[in-house]
């Protein structure tokens, strides 16, 4: 058994898996606390770089934070010892770079126990510890937090949250010990299992103080030296820190974490469930134990295809969604001093918002009558009071803001416009109408983009002066939640077009895919497929339960008839057929959905989540049933199929943008990893097309 700082554990074989790692130093300093309160040695975690590469342990981290706590330990002239981080980040967790390298359970054993070998020192030095979060506090950094006597946190701070069942971890090295101890297992829960799974929910400074993650809050601006003066008063008995933690049925929290991870994941993936039944048997374990069931787990997890995939799937979204790929140089990007918005309707107006929140410039909606119009613009203005009213904005910027966003019922309030984008129906002969309206009113240099989810960009802009300024914008619902746009080039559009709606999606903090003017582009052609396919089955006698739930043991973030409820049964039936006439081998208008849209249904499920009675009689019939199995096997198998097709067709540069526009797109889970590596691992890729995908 390798145990850190015993007989067997050898450093450097774990510091070989990281070769990358940024160490994060631990440098050390005496400073006399006022009141009398004596001197502490504060601890400033920094591994050199700003804040856009945080503070993270690897071993070589861990065994440096390690010495100096030694070093602290060995003293007899302190009084308390702090800890804080570098400016914007106190810490960011665990140092993954090598995770993937860590072929045997030994080594990963090692993680664990390092880890808490070194952690758990801030809790057994002699002396009170203090942990004053100035900034992100992730995974482990909040984990070292908690390992310490008192805490403190900035008002300012955006980021404190345990990420790892996000990613196929759980918190390793005392998360699911020590937080349901201090706030409470059901709290506990919401942090480690429930945040992570609902698109990895971060806390707020203040959140984390309402809680009882922190002690005390102090505002950003002197918050080091609030603490400071807090710590003294603790110290000196001016200032009582009490604690209660409430009471709890710890089986019943646990159950309903499980009921909330069912709901997402359906089983699918390990880790949520292992932080589950951590944090449950924590209220009887002692530390020793509960650190040491941590170690077992984290082991676990750290050499499953769960955690590979989760990775994968975080670098794409932390690496290649910054920089498009086939993106043309930045230069050739226009300024956008206006926005123009075609339409008022409630997608126009989330653009709308959205726009006028990051971009901070003039934005105008148009529509074709006085009391459309006003709705829209009523809806952007009164968002924007709702986001005062939650503190989300304050006074001054909401006044602002809606002093941007205004309305016209001509489009000659374009006229000195950078950029106008439409968001009417979904109709090619109205929106080549929009354009060429606009066209007329616009300078020559004004990008024209529209917000279609499946139509031609090339189409829309035949006929136009100028149509190499038109480029595909594409948003996902909810605008101002989903990460995704995908940018789409047409035949004609020139690089100045297509570097201007890049740069105008970074500005809104969107990740961009660049894609081919192909129909329905990427995620929709995907989605499209598989749930025809779906679809398909039910046409030919699959029981609606039966294939509803065929794609269960993916995990995927909604069943399919819940995604056609999402999308709309009349939009889902549009983009089908635009793809089945452009590539009517492999896309078909299904009868029954067909049948839906003229019965005019809008949901398939009632408020109460079981089927519309009059939906499934429409859903019934047919003569050949498939299996769950034979249906989700379908259904995969023609996702391969058509991803293939896509890559051949040029449509995106690389696999990992498909894997890309799904993950941020659809919601593809991340411990599958993305739609590709996933396809390679259960052997579908092959099988269907004779090659892996990534090779």
């Amino acid at each position: 058994m390798i145990e850190p700082n015993g007989p067997g554990f050898d450093e450097s074989l774990l510091t070989a898996l990281f070769p990358g790692e940024v160490v994060t130093r631990a440098l050390v300093r005496d400073v006399a606390l006022p009141y009398g309160a004596g001197t502490m040695a504060l601890i400033t975690l920094d591994n050199g770089r700003d804040h856009t590469r945080p503070n993270t342990f690897g071993p070589a981290g861990l065994v440096a934070l390690r010495d100096v706590l030694d070093a602290v330990a060995a003293r007899h002239d302190i009084a308390a010892v702090g800890v804080t981080g570098k400016p914007f980040i106190f810490a960011a967790g665990a140092d993954l770079s090598g995770a993937g390298l860590i072929g045997a359970r030994e080594e990963a054993l090692a993680i664990g126990r390092l880890g808490h070998a070194v952690f758990r020192r801030l809790g057994e030095l002699g002396v009170p510890s203090f942990a004053f979060v100035n900034g992100a506090a992730l995974g482990g950094g909040l984990e070292l937090a908690l390992h310490c006597t008192y805490r403190t946190i900035s008002s300012g701070v955006t980021a404190v949250a345990f990420p790892e069942c996000f990613l196929g971890l759980l918190p390793g090295w005392g998360g699911t010990y020590l937080l349901p101890r201090l706030i409470g297992p059901e709290a506990a829960l919401k942090v480690i299992v429930e945040n992570p799974l609902s698109q990895n929910r971060m806390l707020r400074g203040a959140q984390a103080y309402s809680l009882g993650i922190a002690d005390a809050m102090f505002e950003p601006a002197d918050f080091l030296a609030e603490s400071l003066r807090w710590a003294a008063r603790v110290l000196t008995g001016a200032a009582e820190v009490s604690r209660a933690v409430p009471d709890a049925d710890w089986d019943a929290a646990a159950g309903a974490a499980r009921f909330f991870a069912d709901a997402k994941l359906r089983g699918a993936a390990p880790a949520p469930y292992r932080a589950i039944d951590l944090v449950a048997a924590a209220c009887g374990r002692s530390r020793d134990e509960g650190f040491a069931a941590e170690d077992e787990g984290l082991a676990d997890l750290l050499l499953s295809e769960e955690l590979r995939a989760g990775l994968y799937a975080f670098d794409l979204t932390r690496n290649r969604a910054r920089h498009a790929a086939g993106a043309p140089d930045a230069v050739s990007a226009r300024p956008v001093t206006k926005v123009g918005v075609v339409g008022a309707g409630l997608m126009a107006a989330q653009i709308a918002l959205l726009f006028a929140r990051r971009l901070e410039v003039p934005v105008v909606l148009t529509d074709l009558d006085q009391a459309r119009l006003d709705a829209g613009v009523g809806h952007v203005h009164g968002e924007i009071a709702a986001l005062a009213a939650r503190g989300r904005l304050s006074a001054d910027t909401a006044a602002k803001l809606t002093g941007l966003v205004t309305g016209s019922l001509t489009k000659d309030a374009f006229a000195d416009a950078d950029f106008v984008i439409e968001a009417v129906f979904e109709d090619m002969a109205v929106k080549r109408q929009v354009f060429g309206e606009v066209e007329a009113v616009v300078r020559p240099d004004c990008v024209l983009a529209t917000n279609t989810s499946s139509l031609s960009v090339t189409e829309m802009a035949a006929g136009l002066a100028h149509p190499s300024r038109v480029a595909g914008f594409h948003f996902f619902n909810p605008v101002g939640a989903m990460p995704l746009v995908e940018v789409v080039r047409g035949a004609v559009t020139d690089d100045g077009a297509v570097a201007t709606a890049l740069a105008v999606g970074k500005a809104l903090k969107k990740s961009c895919v660049l894609v081919k003017d192909a129909p329905a582009f990427v995620v929709n052609r995907l989605l499209t497929r598989f749930l025809g396919e779906i679809i398909g089955c039910v046409d030919e006698g699959t029981p609606f339960e039966v294939a509803e739930h065929a794609p269960d043991p993916l995990g995927l973030p909604m069943s399919p008839f819940f995604l056609l409820q999402l999308v709309g049964p009349a939009v889902a039936l549009h983009v089908t057929e635009t793809l089945a006439a452009a590539y009517p081998d492999r896309f078909a208008v299904s009868p029954k959905l067909r049948a839906l849209v003229a019965a005019g249904k809008t949901a398939v499920y009632r408020p109460d989540l079981v089927i519309d009675e009059s939906v499934a009689v429409l859903l019934a019939g047919g003569d050949r049933p498939s299996s769950a199995g034979e249906v989700r096997e379908r259904a995969l198998e023609a996702l391969a199929e058509e991803i293939r097709v896509m890559l051949d067709e040029g449509v995106v540069a690389a696999p990992e943008d498909i894997d890309l526009c799904m993950i941020l797109g659809a919601g593809w889970p991340f411990h599958l990893g993305g739609i590709t590596p996933y396809l390679d691992r259960a052997g579908i890729s092959e099988k269907v097309t004779g090659t892996r995908f990534r090779l």
